[in-house]
């Protein structure tokens, strides 16, 4: 009998990956921003859905956040001292428009095009994403997504920002995780606008999807030699047992959470099968929606953190499937996630062979862990040092197999407001006192820097 011995884990280095590869960090403006109140910004769905009690945990807001809009060139430097070359930052819809046919709020545009000057300025592409779910509340008092006329008020905004801002940013992500915005937002009531019907989130998806589509020609009118894509939360999927029952759940799961927001982007419609399961709550689909959600883009932005093991679970949701909590032996981060950096490879190929997108970007990639900082003021995140050099390499996998994935964001820049969760979690490089709005690079932050700076 032989005995197989696993070699010691070597993270990657640089030169693993091509000499035109990008790299950088992501965040987003109601997560970092603050300055709720400042230079015309209005209410957005998450200023509501905080203000509402029990739906933040210690009811915290994005109101102050890490006041990225008043410390902005602290954190551009941090992200070029790390040998950054690109970032990835969100605008807020409601510093631009105060209502329904006003003129566009020329201190929000201003802020914005400050923020594109500090990252040329400092050698960081600049990543735009024009939506990451901070919808204005006058926007959702008219119904939201749910309503056609919003995709109509998305491509004023659209042609508003990408005009004053499109002579220096040629790198544009329409939509950041429609599911999230979709489902987690008007069916599982788990974020703004915290609905939960699950016939409104189809046809939330459906415009959504659709003011996407219609987004791409817009901004290639107003931006020469734009690149422009949308950035898709993915999980590779398994059953939950080699039982019939959980492999018919996996592929329910599978027709709304990988095949729903895939197959109208890559031209194949929803899902039939699907749709017969979704049933009378399937979205309205008007003519020419289909074609145009279809619309060619430049390239696909995933998000991935954690693969999801589907069972079997009747009388669970519309499609009676649900995804099982990770086994008590596995590891995982301090939010319950999975830790498994092959399924990044698994996921990328799995993409890369159903679709052949052209180029893929990862535009999200992070850990989440209870940092404490140490007498010496230091951050050791380990783990997520470890988690960052694991999943890299799992890049670099999927790579040599031949998925043609041009570059990485990780998430985050810096801590952040993190949603439903407030302010008890963190996935920052660096890590943000919010009494005093210190930033110290974590130890995974150190360790990208030195990554990035190998010669």
């Amino acid at each position: 009998m032989t005995t197989s011995i696993r070699p010691p884990f070597v993270p990657p280095v640089r030169g693993d990956f091509a000499s035109d590869f990008l790299w950088g960090s992501a965040t987003s403006a109601y997560q970092i921003e603050g300055a709720a109140l400042e230079d015309g910004r209005v209410e957005s769905i998450w200023d509501r859905f905080c203000a509402t009690p029990g739906k933040v945990a210690d009811g915290a807001t994005g109101a102050v956040a890490c006041d990225h809009y008043h410390r902005w060139p602290q954190d551009l430097d941090l992200a070029r001292s790390m040998g950054m070359q690109a970032y990835r930052f969100s605008i807020a819809w409601p510093r631009i428009f105060a209502k329904v046919g006003a003129a566009p709020n020329q201190k929000g545009l201003d802020f914005y095009s400050r923020l594109v000057d500090g990252m040329l300025e400092r050698g960081l592409q600049p990543w735009a994403t024009l939506y990451h779910w901070d919808l204005p509340q006058y926007l959702q008092d008219g119904g939201g997504w749910n309503a056609r006329a919003t995709v109509d008020a998305f491509l004023h905004y659209v042609d508003t920002v990408t005009r004053r801002l499109g002579d220096r940013v040629k790198h544009w992500i329409t939509h950041n995780e429609p599911w999230c915005t979709a489902i987690i937002g008007n069916y599982e009531g788990l974020h703004a606008p915290g609905l939960t019907d699950f016939k409104t989130a189809l046809q939330v998806c459906h415009h959504v999807l659709l003011s996407h589509g219609k987004a791409v020609p817009l901004i290639r009118a107003n931006v020469p030699a734009a690149q422009v894509g949308i950035a898709l939360s993915l999980h590779p999927l398994r059953p939950a047992s080699a039982s019939l029952e959980d492999a018919a759940a996996l592929a329910r799961h599978d027709g709304l959470r990988y095949r729903w927001f895939l197959d109208p982007l890559f031209g194949r419609g929803y899902p039939q099968a699907t749709l017969d399961q979704v049933g009378a709550a399937a979205p309205t689909v008007e003519q020419g929606d289909m074609d145009a959600i279809a619309v060619a883009t430049d390239f696909l932005g995933v998000n991935y953190y954690f693969p999801e093991t589907v069972k079997d679970a009747p009388g669970h949701g519309p499609l009676e499937a649900a995804v099982a909590a990770p086994p008590l032996e596995a590891e995982t981060t301090a939010l319950g996630w999975p830790v498994a950096p092959e399924g990044l490879s698994e996921l990328l190929l799995r993409i890369e062979n159903d679709y052949h997108p052209g180029p893929i970007y990862i535009t999200e990639n992070g850990s989440c862990y209870d940092d404490e900082v140490g007498a010496d003021g230091a951050v050791d995140d380990l783990a997520r040092r470890a988690y960052l050099q694991r999943h890299l390499a799992a890049l670099k996998d999927a790579i040599d197999g031949g998925v043609p994935v041009k570059g990485y964001f990780a998430w985050s820049l810096m801590d952040n407001f993190e949603w439903a969760e407030g302010y008890r979690r963190r996935f920052g490089l660096v890590h943000v006192d919010y009494a005093t709005q210190r930033r110290t690079v974590k130890a995974s932050g150190k360790w990208y820097g030195e990554f990035l700076l190998e010669k």
